[in-house]
């Protein structure tokens, strides 16, 4: 592979002035086991973060109940004060129980809390974008998300988001959503296996909206990953690096932002920007 920057392929949402190379960086795996507490190594997590940047990534998703808070005061600590082309993706509607548990949080007062949250810890005056991230551990549960994004349109309207977002949704609430305030992206479950968006993603590519699949490798059987280790090692590349080629090529308004707490494993994934699929290794990974 050659040398790959993620500028090489930008991406503008419609109704947004910020600029998305289309590798970015989930920041979710700088916490602790099970998304709960400090890393291990703090500093290898700041060096992580300052990699990203240096390597090219404008985007970084987070969310102030990863850790909790911790991923948003190791990006503050990294990063900031932030270079102007960076954009920072936060997530609300969630909190962590004590037991670790994920909860639901999507009453007004909690959406509220959550946003001035984020922004302290993250130490920015206003979010660049927020996603609410709907209810639902196993994926959508459809339920209407009309009055939570009312309260993210009020906060937009006040100076405190600029944009705004969807996570765990389905075609219907975003439908929903988009007659409540303009959605910029929209963040869902998908990979190579797990295709259950492919009309929504050709839905929003026409309406120029930005969608992020997150698990690139999840659920994934031995067959499927044996079948895709082939095609990985007749590239050259490791099954993580083609899963994202994959992505990258399946719509022009595909987001990917794979995460690590590696720097060696940061570049992997960043390079695989310039890997390109031919049409027998889309034929093979298509049929899985």
């Amino acid at each position: 592979m050659n040398t790959y920057s993620p500028s090489q392929h930008p991406f503008t949402p419609a109704h947004c002035e910020r600029h998305f190379n289309r590798i970015g960086y989930g920041a979710m795996q700088l916490a602790g086991p099970h998304v709960w507490g400090p890393p291990a190594d703090r500093a290898a997590a700041v060096a992580v973060l300052r990699e990203a940047i240096e390597l090219g990534i404008n985007h970084i998703d987070t969310a102030d109940f990863y850790g909790p808070h911790v991923t948003n005061q190791l990006i503050r600590e990294a990063l900031h004060p932030y270079r102007d082309d960076l954009t920072i993706v936060t997530k609300i509607g969630f909190l962590r129980g004590a037991d670790q548990s994920w909860l639901p949080a999507a009453a007004p007062a909690q959406l509220r809390d959550a946003v001035h949250s984020n922004l302290k810890n993250l130490g920015l005056d206003a979010l660049d974008v927020v996603n609410f991230r709907a209810p639902g551990l196993e994926g959508a549960d459809g339920s209407s998300i009309g009055e939570a994004l009312a309260v993210l349109a009020a906060l937009k309207k006040d100076g405190l988001i600029r944009h705004i977002g969807l996570s765990n949704v389905n075609a219907r609430q975003v439908a929903e959503a988009q007659q409540v305030t303009e959605i910029v992206c929209v963040q869902n479950h998908y990979n190579l296996v797990h295709r259950g968006d492919d009309a929504l993603i050709d839905t929003l590519a026409a309406q120029g909206i930005a969608y992020v699949p997150f698990f690139p490798l999840g659920g994934f059987s031995p067959l499927q990953s044996g079948a895709l280790s082939e095609v990985a090692a007749a590239m050259d590349a490791n099954p993580m690096q083609v899963a994202l080629a994959w992505l990258l090529q399946r719509a022009p308004n595909i987001l990917v932002i794979p995460g690590t707490s590696s720097v060696a494993h940061l570049r992997e994934n960043v390079a695989a920007g310039g890997l390109r699929l031919d049409a027998s290794a889309l034929q093979a990974l298509n049929a899985l």
